[in-house]
């Protein structure tokens, strides 16, 4: 099993930033690739970035390519997503999951684990 912990949500103003982060823990070896997603009410859960803790690629949705960036750090299990300019259709809850397929998913079933969320909230 592996447990994944996400934290930093919050209150920012459009334009802001914010940085989550997602500690993982237990078997972590099994996976290999991390994935944001984020699901806004009354909508479906949507995919947002990806990376793989063996390094190299990286995925992002359109909607966000170029204002948000994920990172890894590998020694500290941790996965990070910097949110820059930040925009009111973008509060949603936040999602870090985890697969086992070695290579780059956008699709949520593909992902084996997945942290509570935590909310993003930007006000116009």
């Amino acid at each position: 099993q592996v447990q994944l912990v996400e934290s930093g949500g919050g209150l920012v103003q459009a334009g802001g930033s914010l940085r989550l982060s997602c500690v993982a823990s237990g078997r972590t070896f099994s996976t290999d690739v991390m994935g944001w997603f984020r699901q806004a009410p009354g909508k479906e859960r949507e995919f947002v970035a990806a990376t793989r803790w063996s390094g190299g690629s990286t995925r992002y949705a359109d909607s966000v390519r170029g204002r948000f960036t994920i990172s890894r750090d590998n020694a500290k299990n941790t996965v990070y997503l910097q949110m820059n300019s930040l925009k009111p259709e973008d509060t949603a809850v936040y999602y870090c999951a985890a697969s086992r397929v070695r290579a780059i998913q956008t699709m949520g079933a593909l992902y084996d684990y997945w942290g509570q969320g935590t909310q993003v909230t930007v006000s116009s």
